[in-house]
């Protein structure tokens, strides 16, 4: 090899050399930065980093397979609350219907008027047809 040959090996190597320093910085610059964003997003809204973090748990939590030990600690546990929410829905609903019901909105009611309704606009849309007809036929 010629010493020009030498130098330019040498010069690649302190151009990588010194490329691969930049990139190092680079990135170490953009962890900092991405990690004073994060602060600051978390300081400005903790309660919505609050919510997608429990958000983020429940996913992982559903998309992993429950255990035996998970089952026999929760299954009593989630049987209660599901017997419950069943409970309040039955009691909302039920009382929702008596509620309306004592004002007089019921299905029957409903379908009357449903259908008084339909025959009054069909009523409309012929005379409009039949003014229309004779309209016609004047000019």
């Amino acid at each position: 090899m010629t010493p020009k040959n030498d130098q330019d090996d040498g010069g690649f190597a302190e151009n990588a050399r010194q490329r691969a320093i930049e990139t190092y910085e680079q990135a170490r610059d953009n962890a900092a930065d991405a990690g004073r964003k994060a602060r600051d997003s978390l300081s400005e809204a903790p309660l919505l980093a609050l919510a997608g973090g429990i958000a983020a748990g429940a996913i992982i939590a559903a998309l992993l397979p429950r255990t035996e030990k998970e089952q026999e600690l929760v299954g009593p546990t989630a049987k209660r609350v599901k017997q419950t929410a069943r409970a309040a829905a039955e009691a909302a609903r039920d009382t929702g219907s008596k509620r309306l019901d004592d004002l007089g909105i019921n299905r029957e009611k409903g379908s009357q008027t449903l259908r008084s309704l339909l025959q009054n606009v069909g009523e409309a849309v012929k005379a409009s047809a039949e003014a229309g007809l004779d309209a016609a036929r004047k000019s």
